[in-house]
């Protein structure tokens, strides 16, 4: 035999029982053992002492031969010895064909060797088969202790394989379905785990057959029983999550549930006594909240606008000095410092607008706008507004008209806010209709709303030659929100215009509405005639 290395000394020397019927070979595997600093414990010359030695030594590991003399061979021994005290076999043999291999092999060796034996090999053999055993050991120990969790866990545990069936039920689970363990192996999950609707009573679809399928983690509905083998329902809450094998392939599910009876009665009494403790709360947090959002807005509306202010008086003052020079101001004069300060004029004026918006969309959301009412006749106060949209839609070749009912009547509303709707969608409309297209403005009465007892104004603003996608129409009024093929950069604005424009008409007690179709945009604005007698908006 050739030599080893020496091995590293052990504290406690590995216990080695030798099986082999040839007295020389055993003696000579003997001396091989102690020259590698292994103990060995005996030697078995025959598989029925084989295992009657494994069992009275108890060594660490056997090293077996495979042929041996007697009605027990060495593959019938190690299946043995493993199944009665779990001692780890290496197979030391001459033997190496297919046949004997494959019988070998069901045994589940720990190792084989073939003879004659080098010490090396041996050495090899011997530590892998003890360092797998140590494996296996730790991770028997690992899965007792996850079975012993799950059996002791206060919530219901079942777990079931890809093909629904049950392969583990814990004693929670037990208790609730009315399944014992022995009993629920093996079964459908759909006739352990019984689940109906609490106000239908009817059965509903067991969540697990989707999860297998999906993959998705899911959790039951409110409201869902679970019906016990007795007929005994429990209110429950639960998860069921699909596990996967290394591959990312669903092998099976695990569900969790609990008994949720004295969670609601709890629940309740709380929601109870925290409904008490919450009205008082808030009623002193609101009005706390209010004096801040106050302070807030004087505080930036100061801020923000006095600078922008300076800018634009600033600006004013140069433009009056270069006219007085002389200079055309207007973005079209060659000259570069007219035109410099023409761009900081209208971008100054942007910024204000924006400072603007924000403030005023702050107030609305605040409840801290303030409604100036007053009596509007709309037969001479809207064409008086369409005037300075007029010029407009004449140089972009649009045409722009007005239709208003003969019996509009007066109305009380802030005549400023609902300028400011008006403007705003006349603006746009001009803003984005195609040249040679129309825009309308359509007025009337409409007594008999059925959203509401008070009569309304409905004004209609509509443009040709352009559409708005149906995905982006449930968009169009949120905040900084652009249609996203409208040419921000050139027709510019802050992107809360009609943001602002519902606000303010929320304010006032009306509505707007939307539609885009068949080459046109229309918005729909309806306001009380009447807003000191309107409901609240």
């Amino acid at each position: 035999m050739m030599t080893a290395p020496a091995p590293t000394p052990n504290v406690e020397k590995v216990q080695i029982l030798i099986v082999e019927d040839e007295s020389i070979i055993a003696a000579d595997i003997r001396d091989c053992l102690e020259n590698l600093g292994y103990a060995v414990v005996d030697i078995a010359t025959s598989g029925e002492m084989a295992v009657q030695l494994a069992r009275t030594t108890n060594p660490n590991i056997v090293l077996m031969d495979i042929r041996l003399k007697g009605e027990m061979d060495g593959i019938q021994a190690a299946q043995q010895i493993w199944e009665r005290l779990h001692i780890p076999v290496v197979y030391a043999s001459g033997y190496s064909d297919r046949s004997t291999i494959e019988r070998a092999k069901v045994t589940g060796p720990f190792g084989y060797v073939l003879k004659p034996i080098e010490e090396r090999e041996l050495y090899v053999a011997i530590e892998t088969a003890l360092q797998r055993h140590r494996l296996d050991q730790e991770l028997e120990r690992r899965e007792q202790w996850l079975f012993n969790i799950l059996r002791s866990i206060g919530d219901g545990v079942i777990v079931v394989d890809a093909h629904s069936r049950v392969k583990f039920i814990n004693f929670a689970a037990e208790v609730l379905t009315g399944w014992r363990q022995e009993e629920a192996i093996g079964q459908n999950i759909t006739d352990v785990f019984h689940l109906i609707h609490e106000d239908t009573q009817c059965l509903l679809p067991n969540p697990t057959t989707d999860v297998l399928q999906t993959g998705n983690v899911t959790s039951l509905a409110d409201r869902t029983l679970l019906c016990s083998r007795t007929g005994h329902t429990i209110p429950i809450a639960d998860s069921i999550a699909p596990f996967r094998d290394e591959a990312g392939t669903i092998t099976g599910a695990v569900l969790v549930f609990r008994d949720i009876t004295e969670r609601r009665q709890v629940e309740e009494r709380n929601l109870a006594i925290a409904r008490a403790v919450q009205l008082e709360a808030q009623m002193t947090e609101l009005q706390t909240i209010n004096q801040l959002k106050d302070d807030f807005l004087n505080t930036v509306s100061h801020e923000l606008r006095t600078p922008l202010t300076n800018i634009k008086m600033a600006i004013r003052m140069l433009e009056i000095s270069l006219s007085q020079q002389g200079y055309l101001i207007e973005s079209t004069d060659p000259n570069q410092t007219v035109r410099y300060l023409t761009i900081l004029s209208d971008q100054c004026n942007r910024q204000l607008s924006l400072v603007n918006d924000l403030l005023d969309l702050q107030r609305l959301n605040a409840d801290a706008y303030t409604i100036d009412l007053t009596t509007v006749h709309l037969q001479s106060w809207l064409p008086e507004l369409l005037e300075t949209f007029q010029e407009r839609a004449l140089n972009q070749q649009q045409q722009l008209q007005m239709t208003a009912a003969s019996n509009l009547p007066p109305i009380v509303t802030d005549a400023s806010a609902l300028s400011r709707v008006l403007t705003e969608l006349l603006n746009n409309a001009v803003k984005y209709t195609p040249d040679n297209e129309q825009i309308s403005l359509a007025v009337q009465l409409i007594e008999n709303a059925l959203s509401t007892t008070v009569p309304t104004i409905q004004m209609q603003v509509c443009n040709s030659g352009v559409e708005i996608p149906a995905t982006e129409l449930p968009r169009i009024f949120d905040q900084f929100y652009r249609i996203p093929s409208a040419d921000r950069w050139r027709q510019g604005g802050t992107g809360l215009g009609l943001t602002l424009v519902k606000k303010l008409l929320n304010h006032l007690g009306g509505s707007i509405q939307v539609t885009s179709g068949e080459g046109q945009t229309c918005f729909t604005v309806e306001l009380p005639v009447d807003l000191t007698n309107a409901p609240a908006g």
